[in-house]
């Protein structure tokens, strides 16, 4: 069965840092690209940050420079650090493993709300 669960979210200052955690289990890890979304009030669900199995990194354009996304094999856990933040990176974060056919499954995920 597959988990992911998320941990880590909270009410941050804008400039504020949080680093949320997702501890994976039900599935073979180390071989699975895994990401972070995020979905904010009114709009889509959006890709953050995705680390393949051999630690390739991407960000969206907004975040780049600001959030870093890594992953302990051993732990089986994705971190995302996410530095000076936004009011605009307030949402609900989700960890999420890649399936077959591009697709996702997506955690419960954790909300990040940032106070201006």
């Amino acid at each position: 069965q597959v988990q992911l669960v998320e941990s880590g979210g909270g009410l941050v200052p804008v400039g504020g840092s949080l680093r949320l955690s997702c501890v994976a289990t039900g599935f073979p890890f180390r071989i699975t690209s895994m990401a972070w979304f995020r979905q904010s009030s009114g709009k889509a669900r959006e890709l953050v940050a995705s680390i393949t199995s051999g630690g390739n990194v991407e960000y969206v354009n907004s975040v780049k420079g600001r959030f870093t996304i890594s992953r302990d094999n051993a732990k089986k856990m994705i971190l995302l650090q996410m530095n000076d933040l936004r009011t605009e990176d307030t949402a609900h974060y989700y960890c999420a493993r890649a399936t077959a056919g591009s697709a996702w499954d997506w955690g419960q995920g954790t909300q990040v709300t940032v106070s201006s």
